[in-house]
């Protein structure tokens, strides 16, 4: 039984590294322009935009669009 343990603390170490890498998070340009278009219609409601974007989570498309259009008010 103690085995298992090991186990789970592997697989924890994989989970931080995964997220490590969306830090640099890439789009298409196609994605980029529906990001943008949805944006405009819908607002703040990343998951409905990440809905229309297979692959894409609304985390990385709240990602992106912070770290592009951020505001500075």
């Amino acid at each position: 039984m103690a085995d298992l343990d090991h186990s789970s603390d592997g697989s924890s170490l994989d989970s931080r590294e995964g997220s490590s890498q969306d830090s640099k998070l890439e789009f298409s340009e196609d994605e980029e322009t529906l990001i943008t278009r949805m944006f405009n219609l819908v607002g703040e409601r990343w998951s409905l935009i990440a809905g229309r974007i297979p692959g894409r989570t609304a985390e990385e498309i709240e990602k992106y669009w912070t770290s592009r259009y951020s505001s500075s008010e």
